[in-house]
């Protein structure tokens, strides 16, 4: 359930940039289809939490499933009808966007809550469960971009029918048993109780306003990308794609070296390495005078952000109460995302040669803020351990192996 919600998530999202510039040629409309995705994700969230909290993340995730498939075959069957370009079929593109979007949010906060269900009896292994949540997310993006790209060649009907029977795939597979283990802890709740709960936790307040510098620089990036790669460096569609797949490919391993260091030297020195890594790799993609520059860049940063993941995934379930977690949730990943429809509005108004200047000053940006965010956490740096109450549970939920087991 979880590998086909973000294979679809992750393909739609990297392939409607890339549906609008083909359909109209325009370098603005692409950053607007960016912002126009991203702004509906970002109202998804102002109910998101709450419902998930009072519904059960299980029931929803499946709902939601159910809905965007439906809407994706919808917007499949428009476009094979539509002329490949054109006013109407643009208009269904960036209503498509938006739509999916704000569906692919809603499973977003539900399965997360169902992964920190999951992870709270853990204890000190928690941090193994959100690398291996980071690796399932880290392996769409993977495979989404390029199969985006792929199947965008045989037409944005074909892509599109094959994102709805991945979101159909997610909604059926979920596991009944799962959802009867996560009804018991359904609780009202609201955005402004996780917004409560959020100024009460510093620690976590600190890496989230970290991130949401970081994410406006990824942003960007994302935006820009099929930009950058078509009209800068002269690469096909194809190549979009392929320089994200490539990318995912070297932070899988980073995932699993951030699991190992953080078992090792915990989560405040990862993050902050990791923090400096995104933060030189961001500029590396701002300067790089080739398309090989570029990509390695953008693979260095991808790598970077994986291990960032990890950290942020594993303080958000020890730090967050598990009362009303769907709305604290929510708003936590609200302060992060925010910078991303910024972010298409910035590719918009700005030219085409600006960019890699954009860039470059999204890099500085981002550094800064970084560095004040983990010197924050290091006057917190107890609360980012787990609590001993957690791991002594943890421990004592082990079966009991006999003697002369093996």
């Amino acid at each position: 359930m979880r590998v086909a919600d973000a294979l679809a998530s992750t393909t739609a999202t990297y392939a409607i940039p890339l549906l609008v510039l083909i359909t109209t040629g325009s370098t603005a409309l692409t950053g607007i289809a960016f912002l126009l995705e991203w702004t509906p994700r970002l109202a998804a969230f102002t109910f998101a939490g709450t419902v998930t909290d009072r519904f059960g993340a299980a029931h929803v995730f499946r709902a939601t499933n159910v809905v965007r498939a439906t809407v994706v075959a919808l917007a499949a069957g428009l476009l094979t009808a539509l002329p490949s370009t054109g006013t109407a079929t643009t208009a269904v593109v960036l209503a498509f966007g938006s739509v999916s979007g704000l569906l692919a949010e809603v499973s977003f906060v539900a399965v997360e809550t169902l992964a920190a269900e999951a992870g709270r009896d853990l204890g000190d292994q928690a941090h193994r469960l959100q690398a291996a949540q980071t690796g399932i997310d880290q392996g769409a993006v993977l495979v989404g971009p390029l199969l985006g790209g792929v199947l965008l060649l045989a037409g944005p009907g074909v892509l599109l029918a094959v994102v709805a029977l991945l979101a159909m795939t997610a909604a059926v597979t979920t596991p009944n048993a799962v959802e009867a283990a996560a009804g018991h802890r359904r609780a009202p709740s609201s955005l402004l109780t996780g917004w409560r709960a959020l100024r009460r936790t510093p620690a976590l307040a600190w890496l989230i306003g970290g991130l949401a510098a970081s994410n406006l620089a990824s942003g960007v990036l994302q935006a820009a990308a099929p930009i950058t790669v078509i009209h800068r460096f002269h690469h096909s569609t194809a190549s979009v794609g392929a320089v994200w797949s490539a990318a995912a490919v070297a932070s899988l391993p980073t995932v699993i070296a951030a699991r190992q260091a953080i078992d090792r030297w915990s989560v405040w020195p990862v993050g902050a390495v990791a923090a400096a890594v995104s933060t030189v790799a961001c500029l590396g993609i701002a300067l790089a005078p080739g398309f090989a520059a570029y990509a390695a860049a953008v693979a260095v940063l991808m790598a970077a952000e994986g291990a960032l993941t990890v950290v942020l995934r594993t303080l958000r379930a020890r730090l967050i109460p598990a009362a009303a977690f769907g709305s604290t949730l929510a708003v936590t990943i609200i302060v992060v995302l925010l910078p991303l429809p910024v972010a298409g509005a910035l590719v918009a108004a700005v030219p085409a040669a600006g960019l890699p200047h954009l860039l470059l000053a999204c890099a500085v940006l981002q550094g800064l803020v970084l560095a004040a965010c983990f010197h924050g956490l290091r006057r917190h740096r107890e609360a980012c351990e787990p609590r001993p109450e957690r791991v002594l549970a943890a421990h004592r939920s082990e079966p009991v192996q006999p003697v002369d087991a093996p």
